[in-house]
């Protein structure tokens, strides 16, 4: 792809994707450190998916202990420099402070970027690399599950492949969370520090092309599937090959890696879709100088699956938002362009076998709107050839696994992340994939540990 020209992605638009919050002066992140009651039962560690000793790292920051703040939470969130950004704080650690119940919660997001980012920017070595052991592992994917497994494991001293389809490792941070929100040199540094403890990630090498399911099989000892999820599936209506169709997961990619190819400054976009990846994709177009961006979703605001803060955070962007309502045709021009949408409004009937109502077209509210760009946002597709290629058991491409120990149908092989989500299994947030990482590396050190005993 070429990118687009610089007189249209000005230096203002390039602005617009500055990480948007700043962080805190030393001054200030003592000062709230110095709010923190230190609850020894604190439900703020019980909220954290990993576990994260946060009055510790909070203690460690208000007494200037910097190295010794930041290893407190990488030692439990492997990637939690990433997560102190990507987090849904309100909804979890935060959102259980006892201070809730008199003032107002400890920042504790905002504290953990400045113990993480005091790590960046400092070049310490955190971590080492434990006693080779002479077994195993490969990771099929290197997100946020694949690299806290990568870690956990190459502390306990195993050798460590990460096979990776893209040109760099990172996964959904590298490639699917605005810049905005996550900058790519965080996740870099959170790559590098596992590169560090001797993990080989192999980039642009994709199971079943350049290597087979079959071979990894055979030459290690263990085998993590962290493979995530794919593309925007179609919506299913004419017009989706026109000039000016988007789908939301590559539109962010190539916003992050500066590969997009259409210039939207002034234009008009539709975003189909109410999910946190709907949100990104809306408010990369705006920052990207979309005058007018509106989501659609045939459902309502209650059944969106958006974060709250995240909805909120769009409405402030200016993304405006039409509720009961679903596009039936994308219509092009001559040239093969993008012009309009037609829509027809929706109501919601009876529930479904998921408990939730069925959306109804409402007859004869049909509409068009103008539009010069349309972003697909309904949800992933399931990478089944790849999950079937290891000849695992899933349901509709969620691997099917035993919760308590992450092992799939083949017990040599483990799944954790996005590829085990859904159909009611866990869920999707970065900080919960970072946490099975872990998990499944503990699992396997206790099976190949037994193992080399009995040997």
């Amino acid at each position: 792809m070429v990118p687009i020209q610089e007189n249209a992605m000005t230096a203002q638009l390039k602005r617009n994707f500055v990480e948007m919050n700043s962080r805190m002066t030393k001054n200030e992140a003592i000062e709230e450190a110095n709010r923190c009651l230190y609850c020894y039962d604190a439900p703020c560690i019980t909220a954290c998916p990993t576990s994260i000793p946060i009055p510790n790292f909070i203690k460690k920051i208000a007494s200037s202990n910097m190295k010794g703040s930041a290893m407190t939470i990488m030692d439990a969130n492997p990637i939690g420099a990433s997560c102190a950004r990507v987090c849904p704080t309100e909804e979890l650690c935060e959102g259980a402070c006892v201070l809730n119940a008199s003032t107002k919660p400890i920042k504790i997001g905002h504290l953990q970027r400045y113990a993480t980012d005091w790590a960046i920017e400092s070049s310490v070595e955190l971590f080492k690399k434990g006693q080779t052991n002479g077994q195993k592992v490969a990771i099929v994917g290197s997100g946020p599950a694949g690299l806290s497994a990568a870690r956990e494991l190459s502390r306990f001293g195993y050798d460590v492949t990460i096979f990776e389809a893209e040109a760099k490792a990172g996964g959904l941070g590298s490639y699917g969370i605005v810049s905005f929100r996550l900058p790519n040199e965080v996740v870099d540094w959170e790559v590098e520090q596992i590169v560090k403890l001797g993990v080989d990630i192999k980039t642009n090498t994709t199971v079943g092309v350049d290597i087979s399911a079959d071979e990894i099989l055979a030459q290690y000892d263990r085998v993590i599937l962290a493979i995530g999820m794919g593309a925007v599936p179609n919506l299913g209506i004419e017009g989706e090959e026109l000039n000016g169709v988007h789908d939301a997961i590559e539109f962010v990619k190539n916003t992050k890696i500066g590969t997009l190819t259409e210039d939207l400054v002034g234009k008009r976009v539709v975003v189909i879709g109410a999910g946190n990846t709907a949100i990104d994709g809306a408010t990369c177009a705006k920052r990207l100088g979309a005058e007018q961006v509106d989501i659609l979703y045939r459902r309502t605001e209650k059944e969106m699956t958006a974060y709250q803060f995240e909805y909120e955070f769009a409405k402030q962007d200016g993304v405006a938002f039409k509720w009961l309502t679903a596009p039936t045709k994308i219509i092009g021009d001559e040239a093969g362009k993008v012009v309009a949408l037609e829509c027809i409004k929706m109501k919601l009937g009876e529930a479904g076998a998921d408990g939730r109502q069925r959306p109804e077209e409402v007859e004869g509210s049909e509409f068009v709107m103008e539009v010069d760009a349309v972003i697909k946002a309904i949800g992933q597709t399931r990478f089944v050839s790849l999950i079937e290629a290891f000849g695992l058991q899933h349901t509709n491409g969620v691997v099917d696994i035993d919760e308590t120990t992450m092992q799939t149908s083949n017990k040599k092989v483990f799944a954790c992340g996005d590829v085990v989500f859904g159909n009611g299994q866990g869920e999707a947030m970065v900080v919960t994939a970072a946490q099975q990482g872990k998990d499944a590396a503990y699992i396997i050190h206790e099976q190949l540990k037994k193992t080399s005993e009995i040997a």
